[in-house]
């Protein structure tokens, strides 16, 4: 069983329906029609939408829990939510952009997650996009190889593969619950930022320390992120705040906010070098 929530922003009804019936072609997919509420910007009141997430994660025969949208609602309900019957009961959380709060709430608990589609990306991608959305879920140990990524700092690193949206990031920083695996090779991307804002942000993570003990980076997609009046391009404002951390760093991803957005498994073993990135090197 595949449970749809959306714990976040509201969603496009039409999409987040196209998509749960692509996955209802291989899989028994639930959802409850009170996701679509709209509460301003968020999918419904704080209780409702902590309520179907916790009823999501603790219900022994869901496999499979795939957010509808991103949007912004997670932080305020998830400090609240009751995730721990997910190191028991582990199940795939499938997400990005929002969903990184979850993604790192995962991570904690030392369980796998997928950043990957939600629902309504699945109703706008194309058949490429579903062809890979399905084969993470079903073969999530398979070596997958990401070549020809633009090195900006060169080195070979090894870690396990965490991270996601650097704007959640930074908010879960500033709430005291970001947790990064030590020696993690960090995922990043982001969205509608500019490139001091950008700046901002890694500035406070690496300042804060909480950078310190990643082995790498991957840098995926800075999407409609604008250089500002002052003309510098989000990839150079990124690009030099990493290089603060002296550890091997690729970018070039194609995964976030644009398309494609390659699906990727978190909490997988992953390797970088020679412009690669891999995961599950060793299958």
């Amino acid at each position: 069983r595949v449970r749809s929530v959306a714990p976040a922003g509201p969603c496009d009804r039409t999409l987040a329906l196209v998509g749960a019936g692509l996955l209802w072609r291989r899989y028994r997919v639930e959802l409850d029609f009170a996701m679509f509420q709209k509460h301003g910007f968020l999918a419904g009141p704080d209780a409702r939408r902590r309520a179907e997430l916790e009823a999501a994660l603790g219900d022994p025969g869901v496999r499979a829990v795939v957010a509808a949208r991103g949007g912004y609602g997670l932080t305020r309900i998830l400090h609240a939510t009751r995730s721990a019957s997910l190191a028991r009961d582990p199940k795939w959380v499938v997400g990005f952009s929002d969903v990184t709060a979850l993604h790192v709430e995962c991570a904690r608990l030392g369980i796998a997650s997928v950043h990957a589609h939600n629902c309504a990306g699945l109703g706008r991608g194309d058949a490429r996009a579903r062809a890979e959305f399905l084969d993470v879920l079903e073969r999530p140990k398979r070596r997958r190889h990401f070549a020809e990524l633009e090195t900006w700092r060169s080195g070979h690193a090894d870690g396990v593969l965490a991270g996601g949206n650097l704007t959640v990031l930074f908010t879960l920083a500033a709430a005291g619950r970001l947790f990064l695996p030590d020696g993690a090779i960090l995922f990043l991307e982001d969205v509608t930022e500019a490139a001091y804002r950008l700046d901002r942000m890694l500035t406070a993570l690496l300042v804060g320390g909480a950078l310190d003990r990643v082995a790498g980076v991957v840098v995926g997609q800075l999407t409609d992120c604008p250089s500002g009046p002052h003309g510098v391009p989000a990839e150079r404002a990124v690009r030099e705040r990493l290089d603060e951390l002296q550890v091997p760093v690729l970018a070039g991803l194609d995964a976030g906010h644009g398309q494609p957005n390659l699906p990727l498994v978190f909490g997988a073993p992953a390797r970088i070098g020679d412009g690669a990135l891999t995961l599950f090197p060793e299958a």
